[in-house]
């Protein structure tokens, strides 16, 4: 119920002035121009009004209190409503007294708030639709508008109805489900729009997915592959290792060893000149033999060249002599031959008797061409390339005798030298096999020895480049390819088995770097954008869910609305009727749905809504034929307002109604009827009376005197009836 008002700044009430409730009825009375009125408006205000003509001002700054010359003007006008809230008149405040505020200032700003917390507009609305006040005014009757009701359009008529009706919460939770819907609605599309943009995106990740598979497959193949492989290379590495280190230190002992024993041998060797000198002549004398052989040798396949090319000319010179123009025999020239080959074998063979060969083998042929001088010029060129070879070949021959009796001079030197030689190191033999043997001893081990080191180094180079496939291996299938535990020996097979594990390891290396290797950050990414559609998918069928919800309750609501709003029209044209009734001695009057003012309106996803139908009044007054409003008088359309503000507020009784002179027009008869009807609606609903007329006065519990003196301020003087009567007795 109403408890007070408390109004601050506001208007003529420029200090703070509090109204106390406590009876059902409560008159407001004073001259005119008081400010009383202002009360109403300060309601009003207080529970959200928006309009400033229905609060006689044009701007926020008219609601302030303006000064006077005694008291400054106000900065801020405030107006508080309190309810007693024992019995939940708002069922989701939990306090026992609640308290709505709206402040105004001159900047224009506003502000509401619930028992001293900030607030909207909207949940002040709200709240006062969960208790059945409403914003269309209907409960708060101001000076002039007795018959607002009466004159406005159906569709209006409809809203203050619905109002009173208390329909406002049903309209609040569909306007808040429309919204929700909407906004519903508008997700959805959000979603599938970015579900729309993450598909292809996971399509793409998918396919880079499965050549990760693919990739994983190959990881496990080089993983198992490089176990095994660095296992047995990493045994036989140190094992091979052990065994040169062994080798190479009993080698370079056995080196050692052998120097150390060789050294003096060697010395002693050395210092033997005598026998390095014949060794020397023995040398000299095999140079010596072999040049002269050689040359022999080369001496020989001239001379054969040359017989060769003279036997060649023979038979040329022996084709020319049968030719007819040639005068010499056969006889001739094998008399000339026999001459020449018996100067040839002259003498012993020395020079002197082979220039006097040559010399007589000239005149024998000087002779023998003057006889035959008449011959053709072409037996005479062929006659004279036989001699020139001829003449060669002597000298070639002679030349071949020279270093024949040279080879024999050479090849008696050598045997004469290696007798010496012989003869010199009969005497140190021994010596020089032992030295032999040392010598040989000693290079076998410096072989073994550089051998080993080879090895060394060799072994060396296969652990780096181990190492080197580790650090690729673990870079391509990560530590789990070098967990293994070590072999205990090497499984007994060739060399060329562990490098074809090596060749077959690095295939897999490439075919694993070709794939795409490990690829964590693409999985990351592909797992959660999976998870976002997964997301998205189940936050659409949750939007769709709501929105169904949504709309079922929107369905329900407007169900509901329908149902409850043909009830209450009932119910209202009875209480309608029954007050029209007791204003005018009879007759009656109700409220009729007209057919839609508007045509059907279409949303936004094509669905048609229908048009909610205006509602008309048809009145039937005593005595006459009247019908229609506006052929009632000004009276009969006041008295035809209160029936009818009456019979709403019966129906669903609001809080507190608040009637700004409403009676104003009213005769003697009737007030009465209308102070009659005060008392019933007081049984329901507070009144808050503001009023000139006495019979109105007689009602009410509270009386508040509203006076304005020179100061321009409204003060407030309460009487309680019950009070005043107890003194007055």
């Amino acid at each position: 119920m109403l408890k007070r008002l408390e109004i601050a700044g506001f208007k003529s009430f420029a200090k703070k002035t509090s109204l106390d409730f406590s009876s059902s009825v409560t008159a407001i009375v004073g001259p005119n121009g008081s400010g009383k009125s202002n009360v109403a408006e300060a309601f009003r205000f207080a529970l959200g009004e928006q309009s400033m003509k229905s609060m006689r001002g044009k701007r926020s700054e008219d609601l302030i209190w303006s000064g006077s010359n005694t008291s400054p003007r106000s900065n801020r006008a405030s107006v508080a409503v309190v309810f007693d809230n024992r019995k939940k008149i708002f069922p989701k405040m939990e306090f026992d007294e609640v308290s709505i505020e709206r402040a105004v200032f001159r900047d224009g700003a506003s502000e509401y708030s619930v028992n001293g917390s900030k607030v909207r507009l909207r949940d002040v609305q709200e709240l006062l639709a969960s208790a059945n006040i409403g914003d269309t005014g209907h409960h708060i009757i101001s000076q002039g508008e007795a018959d607002r009701i009466l004159l406005s359009a159906p569709r209006e008529r409809r809203a203050m109805l619905e109002d009173a009706l208390g329909l406002r919460v049903f309209e609040f939770k569909k306007q808040e489900a429309e919204k929700k819907l909407e906004k519903t609605e508008e997700n959805v599309k959000q979603v599938e729009a970015l579900r729309r943009e993450i598909l292809p995106h996971i399509k793409f990740l998918s396919k880079q997915v499965e050549k990760l598979e693919r990739a994983e497959e190959l990881i496990k193949e080089l993983t198992a592959a490089a176990r095994e492989y660095f296992a047995i290379e990493e045994l036989y590495i140190r094992s091979e290792k052990a065994t040169s280190t062994t080798r190479l230190k009993d080698a370079t002992e056995r080196l050692a060893t052998v120097s150390a024993e060789l050294a003096p041998l060697q010395d002693r060797a050395a210092m033997d000149s005598e026998g390095m000198k014949r060794a020397e002549a023995v040398r000299n004398a095999e140079r010596e033999l072999d040049r002269a052989l050689g040359e022999h040798a080369t001496l020989s396949r001239e001379i054969g060249r040359i017989e060769g090319a003279l036997e060649g000319a023979r038979k040329r010179a022996d084709a020319a002599a049968q030719e007819p123009y040639v005068k010499v025999s056969r006889e001739d020239l094998s008399a000339l031959k026999s001459e020449v080959e018996a100067q040839t074998r002259i003498g012993d063979g020395s020079p002197e008797a082979i220039r006097a060969a040559f010399m007589a083998i000239k005149s024998a042929l000087t002779a023998f061409f003057d006889r035959f001088a008449g011959g053709s010029e072409r037996m005479a060129e062929e006659e004279r390339e036989v001699y020139a070879l001829e003449e060669e070949r002597k000298n070639l021959v002679a030349r071949e005798e020279e270093l024949a009796a040279a080879s024999e001079k050479a090849r008696h030197a050598l045997v004469r030298a290696r007798e010496e030689s012989a003869a010199h190191e009969e005497t140190g033999r021994e010596n020089q096999y032992r030295v032999l043997d040392m010598a040989e001893a000693k290079a076998r081990e410096e072989a073994t020895v550089a051998r080993e080191e080879g090895r060394q180094r060799e072994l060396a180079m296969l652990a780096e480049e181990l190492e080197r496939d580790r650090a690729e291996v673990m870079a391509l299938a990560g530590t789990a390819a070098l967990s293994y535990a070590p072999l205990s020996s090497l499984p007994e097979e060739e060399r060329r088995v562990q490098e074809d594990r090596k060749r077959s390891m690095e295939r897999l290396k490439i075919r694993v770097e070709e794939a795409g290797g490990t690829g964590e950050d693409v999985r990351a990414e592909y797992n959660d954008a999976t998870e976002r559609e997964q997301f998205l998918t189940r936050e659409l069928e949750d939007l769709a869910k709501s929105a169904e919800g949504l709309r079922a309750l929107i369905s329900d609501l407007d169900e509901e609305l329908g149902k409850t709003f043909a009830e209450g029209l009932a119910k209202v044209n009875a209480s309608f009727t029954e007050f029209f009734a007791i204003m005018f001695g009879g007759g009656s009057a109700r409220l009729i749905l007209e057919e839609p003012e508007e045509p059907d309106e279409e949303d936004e996803e094509g669905v048609v809504r229908e048009g909610k139908p205006g509602i008309e009044i048809a009145v039937n007054l005593p005595k006459k034929r009247v019908q229609a409003l506006m052929q009632l008088s000004g009276g009969e359309r006041a008295l035809t307002s209160i029936a009818l503000i009456f019979a709403m507020s019966q129906v669903n009784p609001p809080p507190f109604l608040i009637l700004d002179e409403t009676d104003a027009a009213l005769d003697e008869a009737n007030s009465r009827r209308y102070g009659d009807m005060i008392e019933g609606l007081a049984k329901k609903s507070q009144l808050v009376v503001i009023t000139h007329n006495r019979e109105t006065m007689s009602r009410a519990g509270i009386l508040y005197g509203v006076t304005m003196g020179n100061d321009g301020i409204s003060k407030l003087l309460s009487v309680k009836f019950e009070e005043a009567m107890m003194v007055a007795k």
